[in-house]
Formats: structure tokens, sequence, C-alpha cells
């Protein structure tokens, strides 16, 4: 038996943030709308999972990358920073 998450799991660091959001998006509709076996059920919630991680890494990623950028101003010793007049 062969389904869409089966198709699009492919490679988990291949997907980007809006591709894995979309796709957690449709697992969730598909578990909340039910008809689905035990089984089918259960590939999901792990699909679902997998793709909660990367989502969370791509979100951790960002945060890294934004917190680098407020610091570097920091970092440079830019003199404007440090006047008080």
């Amino acid at each position: 038996m062969t389904s869409t998450t089966d198709e699009a799991a492919g490679p988990a660091g291949a997907l980007g943030y809006e591709q894995a959001r979309d796709e957690l998006i449709e697992v969730v509709r598909r578990l909340e709308a039910g008809g689905t076996t035990l089984e089918e059920s259960l590939a999901l919630w792990e699909r679902g999972e997998e793709l909660s991680k990367i989502c969370r890494r791509w979100l951790d990623g960002a945060r890294a990358r934004l917190d680098a950028a407020l610091a570097a101003p920091e970092a440079d010793g830019d003199p404007d920073d440090d006047v008080d007049s």
C-alpha cells in the first residue's frame, strides 16, 4: 500500500520549512477527519512527528540566525551604540 505520506517522505533534510509545515497540516487534517485504519493512523502520526521535528529544526536555525544578527552590532563595537548624548 502506497500513501501520499509514503511518497512525500523522501529524505527528511530535503524538505524546506514551508513544505514540511504544509504536509504536517495535511497529516493533521487527515487524522482529525478520521476514517483511517489504526495502522494508517499510526503511520500518519509517525509522519507528523517527523514533520514536526523538521519544522522545529528550521525554526531553531532561524532563531539562531536572528540572535546572531542581533548580537553582531554589539560584537562590532559600534561607537554609536555607546553614545549617551
